[in-house]
């Protein structure tokens, strides 16, 4: 929006002199010294936290409306109280007003917002050269966990890029890291022409979105497009994913806010918007669909969500086939149901076991994860089948088979449970393999498929941290060009296998295992 309060004489006059030394995405707040989400105050120059760290920030501009308040009532006729309302977020430079409550576009008419953060962008520019000439005389003596690898002998930086933490945004950004490490789905997107949303007064302009703009000046697909285009573009800073962000309140309204949300929900939400814009259905926003070679095939014809098929249903789209029989007259009924994941109980039996080295009891294995999914079970009372042979609810069983597997398997374990007043944590550690997972014996005609086409190779691993859904801390684990990673916000940092097997997975993604071509089965 913009701020008919930016061009007030005394809410601009910010003094660059006053500024902290270093990093601006590294300041401390001025009050608790924290450096997560600093922010700026374009009136005096103070730093504070955000309003979801510990909210110095909306506590400035609240002392100051009580002290210009105090200020009018005992001098009345004399010059009007600076209201310190406008602040600058320290890592992505936008613009927030807490008089409008909303982030504001517009600039006062000398240009001081602009310069700024043109300002604060020098300082990060020359704080991160410092940094990056320290770096690299480190790197020089680094290990395997350093930022410098061997390559067939010669020297090759790390390339990956971190993704800042906008206030508790760690669930989207475990997402992001994961869903840019699955390279069919991100070169689609990477390679889609852009899409010039800014016109009038903002072209030429980075351009904010807002919460009072039109949901037809928004396109998911394109900051989507525009954030992976981002990653692993060599670059060592972290990249800021705020319009992106912000065209997630405006379409996706269970994620305004800066609380906690759950990563699974998060994903599931994405991959369903980003399927319906590629539709041409959604904002108004109109993209080709996939090439015909990169549709899948079902039964009844295309496996999709709703209506044509997209790059989301050609890689993550499966079919089960969910079984029910009844138990009185052994009718037996049949339904194919698409899935872009499934999500997998972990048997109670395996819920006291919390690590792997943990003595007492088996391990809980994927596989047993995937057996409780798919075995015969019996519907409790409160599940009864409505039978269309004996025309009323009788006690049944229901059975899973998967028809149809997907390009890329996303396995979703249920972690959180509702007890009558919490939502409770299994913290059960489940083996997990890295590659070779065999799902033929769950397939409904495992006989039509090939040798090869039913094993899946781990591509990325989500793993939550903590206690509760509500709460805690989100990272990522994922593999690129042969190496894994740990994506943990805007920390990116080498790992290895022995590592990643070790984690408590949420949500994993696995992808099919690509057939040998002629030259590599002849080596």
């Amino acid at each position: 929006m913009e701020c008919p309060h930016l061009n007030s004489s005394v809410c601009i006059a910010p003094d660059s002199t006053q500024f902290p030394n270093g990093s601006p995405s590294s300041w401390c707040c001025s009050v608790c010294r924290s450096n997560k989400s600093p922010w700026v105050c374009l009136t005096c120059s103070s730093v504070q936290c955000g309003r979801y760290v510990n909210g110095h920030a909306k506590k400035h501009f609240e002392d100051s409306q009580i002290q210009a308040s105090n200020h009018k009532k005992s001098e009345k006729h004399d010059k009007e109280k600076p209201q310190h309302a406008v602040c600058m977020d320290c890592s992505s430079y936008s613009t927030y007003c807490y008089r409008c409550d909303d982030f504001v576009v517009n600039d006062t008419k000398l240009g001081l917002v602009q310069k700024v953060r043109e300002h604060l962008q020098n300082l990060e520019n020359s704080a991160f050269s410092v940094d990056r000439h320290r770096k690299r005389k480190l790197l020089e003596n680094s290990s395997l966990s350093s930022k410098l690898l061997k390559v067939n002998g010669s020297a090759s930086a790390l390339c990956a890029t971190g993704l800042r933490n906008l206030g508790n945004t760690c669930f989207m950004n475990a997402i992001l890291q994961s869903l840019s490490n699955i390279q069919q789905f991100c070169c689609y997107f990477k390679e889609l022409p852009a899409v010039e949303l800014r016109s009038g007064k903002t072209a030429g302009r980075r351009m904010y979105h807002t919460r009072s703009q039109g949901d037809s000046s928004v396109s998911l697909v394109e900051e989507f497009r525009k954030t992976l285009c981002a990653l692993w573009q060599g670059s060592q800073t972290a990249f800021s994913p705020e319009s992106l962000f912000y065209v997630i309140w405006k379409i996706m309204p269970n994620f305004r806010g800066y609380q906690q949300q759950d990563a699974h929900e998060f994903m599931r939400y994405l991959l369903d918007h980003l399927h319906l814009e590629l539709q041409g259905e959604c904002n108004g926003v109109s993209r080709s669909a996939i090439p015909q070679e990169g549709v899948m095939q079902s039964v009844g014809g295309k496996c999709c969500i709703n209506g044509t098929s997209t790059v989301v249903t050609s890689i993550f789209g499966g079919i089960l086939q969910n079984e029910v029989n009844c138990l009185i007259c052994g009718t037996e009924s049949r339904k194919f149901d698409p899935f872009l994941d499934l999500s997998l109980d972990i048997p109670s039996q395996f819920r006291n076991k919390r690590t792997k080295n943990q003595e007492s009891g088996p391990i809980c294995t994927l596989r047993d994860c995937l057996r409780s999914f798919t075995d015969l079970e019996e519907l409790d009372e409160t599940e009864l089948y409505m039978c269309h042979k004996c025309k009323k609810r009788q006690k049944s069983t229901k059975k899973f088979w998967i028809q149809k597997l997907p390009k890329v398997f996303c396995l979703h374990l249920k972690r959180f449970h509702w007890t009558a007043y919490l939502r409770n944590k299994v913290d059960t550690y489940v083996e997990f393999p890295l590659r070779g997972l065999d799902m033929k014996c769950y397939l409904l005609e495992p006989e039509n498929s090939g040798p090869e086409s039913c094993l899946y190779e781990l591509a990325a691993v989500v793993v939550h941290h903590g206690s509760g859904v509500g709460s805690g801390h989100y990272t990522a684990y994922a593999t690129h060009e042969g190496r894994w990673y740990h994506f943990n916000d805007s920390t990116v940092t080498l790992t290895d296998e022995e590592t990643v097997v070790k984690a408590k997975a949420y949500i994993l993604f696995y992808i099919e295992r690509q057939t040998k071509s002629a030259s590599d089965s002849k080596l």
